[in-house]
């Protein structure tokens, strides 16, 4: 069947990449359930986390399989493929690539031989004490000559994270855990195996989400609470910032290793979590229709209709119609199926633009003054091209307003924004960039409003992107970027094999050490 490129995304404009999340992870522990199944809903649930690479690691209690590629969840998995995935244990991934070139070999889960069996990881956030890991992973190599820094050339800061948790020839998985992640500085909500175990581990300041949810025979750990639904768990709580938890046969234990600091990425609230998905106790939908609202009352405008830039920017525009007593009205539509194309459009159709995923209605727009709610300006290009859509539609005026501030910093913490220079906001005022994008007016909510909104103390934030402080202290600048461990030689691990399964993806298999010498 044909195979995802790794390229497709929700972009709407070519070469305008929004914020994109890291990743999204799903993990499961279920005897007696089909737990390949269960992880390829859950995955489905969080594609919008990522959508370059998509895996599954399953566990029958002695054999520890991966199954990945390129592209989406639903182009990666076959139902033969997921049928041949038998176990009691699984851990899902759907990448978007933050560290680490969107390839095969950077796809997830990971997977290591350890003295005690077999690892896969799956990881969603951003580590930024890369060097430091790295030049560890490069010592223990020398230390033993079995731990290699990536299994297929592998240039991701989840791989080191792999490697040195597998690299304790005399703890267990979860000691190991214990041991290295206090040494980790970043964001990292982890999901992760052995042939009988699964674990969730969450930084200390629980920058990027993490749940847990209770099936009937088993339990489910995922991104957001969204996956939990759609494989029937019922939510329990969030893992807690510097939380280690295991689940196997014995029940469901909790470590500690680090003190919680709490600094949620605010950013979620904003756009990249589903709507209906619950965050600190607030729904997503709930939060952003009062965001709205919010946004009404700081910036209020004579106007006949409030429509959405879909579909991020459709509970905060419901909430701005609400507070502003305008009609709400759907505006423009939007091409579910469309994601970015990889042939290259010709000069005519590049100038078309944006209408190869959104278009207005005329008959709704025309002669009318326009409230356009979106979630956040990144370049402008976006924006630029629907308000010139919408006066080309017949609009008499076009106000955009944002129910975000200006994002004028980059993220390190596992969100893939433009480059500081390329922001925006970082070197114009908001009349600048009103002027810029065309519109008639431009407003954005202010930070202490979206704030005030989530119901979340300021302090338990992260609001970098916004204001610039970032919770996590950040290297040198040419320690940070995506490709910074492109450069790092890496060697292929003799102990795993990889063999292909029906020219359908990869399958990985860990056999146990003492058939390593077997293999080819």
């Amino acid at each position: 069947m044909p195979r995802g490129d790794g390229r497709l995304s929700h972009e709407l404009l070519p070469g305008e990449k929004g914020p994109q999340d890291s990743c999204g992870v799903f993990g499961v522990w279920a005897p007696d359930e089909q737990v390949a199944k269960l992880a390829y809903f859950g995955l489905y649930a969080l594609q919008h986390r990522g959508q370059e690479s998509a895996g599954i690691a399953v566990s029958d209690g002695a054999n520890v399989w991966v199954y990945k590629d390129m592209g989406l969840v639903s182009q990666v998995f076959t139902e033969a493929a997921l049928d041949s995935l038998h176990g009691h244990i699984a851990v899902g991934h759907t990448r978007y690539s933050t560290t680490g070139s969107s390839i095969w070999e950077n796809a997830q889960p990971t997977f290591r031989s350890t003295a005690t069996g077999h690892l896969a990881l799956g990881h969603n956030g951003n580590l930024t004490n890369t060097h430091e890991l790295a030049r560890r992973v490069r010592e223990r190599e020398g230390s033993n000559g079995e731990l290699p820094l990536g299994a297929s050339a592998s240039t991701s800061d989840t791989d080191l994270l792999t490697s040195l948790i597998a690299s304790h020839p005399d703890l267990s998985i979860e000691a190991a855990a214990m041991e290295e992640l206090p040494q980790v500085q970043g964001a990292y909500s982890l999901v992760f195996m052995d042939e009988t175990t699964l674990y969730a581990a969450r930084d200390p300041q629980g920058i990027r989400p993490l749940t847990l949810g209770k099936l009937e025979r088993g339990w489910v750990v995922a991104s957001e609470t969204a996956a939990l639904d759609i494989v029937g768990a019922s939510f329990v709580r969030e893992i807690e910032p510097g939380e280690l938890i295991a689940i196997d046969e014995h029940g469901l234990r909790s470590q500690r290793f680090a003190t919680a600091e709490p600094k949620g990425c605010l950013f979620e609230f904003v756009y990249l979590a589903r709507p209906d998905t619950t965050i600190s106790g607030h729904g997503v939908h709930a939060v952003r229709a009062e965001v709205g609202r919010q946004l009404a009352r700081e910036c209020p405008v004579d106007a006949d209709l409030v429509i959405p830039v879909p579909e991020s920017g459709t509970p905060a525009a419901v909430g701005y119609a609400q507070e502003s007593g305008i009609p709400f009205a759907q505006g423009l539509v939007k091409n579910a199926y469309v994601g970015r194309t990889f042939i290259q459009p010709s000069q005519t159709i590049r100038q078309l633009g944006i209408r190869l995923k959104l278009n207005p209605l005329r008959e709704i727009v025309a002669g009318k003054r326009l409230v356009v709610v979106d979630d956040s300006i990144v370049r402008g290009n976006t924006q630029r091209a629907i308000v010139r859509m919408l006066r080309e539609a017949g609009a008499r005026e076009v106000h955009v307003r944002i129910s975000s501030p200006p994002v004028k910093w980059p993220c390190f913490y596992g969100i893939d924004f433009a480059t500081r220079a390329e922001l925006i906001a970082n070197g114009l005022t908001v009349d600048e960039i009103c002027t810029s994008i065309g519109a008639d007016s431009l407003g954005f909510v202010t930070l202490d409003g979206l704030i005030a909104s989530t119901n979340v103390a300021k302090d338990r934030l992260c609001r970098a992107c916004f204001d610039g402080v970032y919770p996590v202290a950040l290297p040198e600048p040419e320690m940070l970027g995506k490709h910074v461990l492109e450069g790092i030689e890496s060697r292929v691990t003799e102990s795993e094999r990889t063999v292909v399964l029906e020219n359908d993806g990869l399958l990985i298999q860990g056999g146990g050490a003492a058939e390593a010498l077997n293999f080819p």
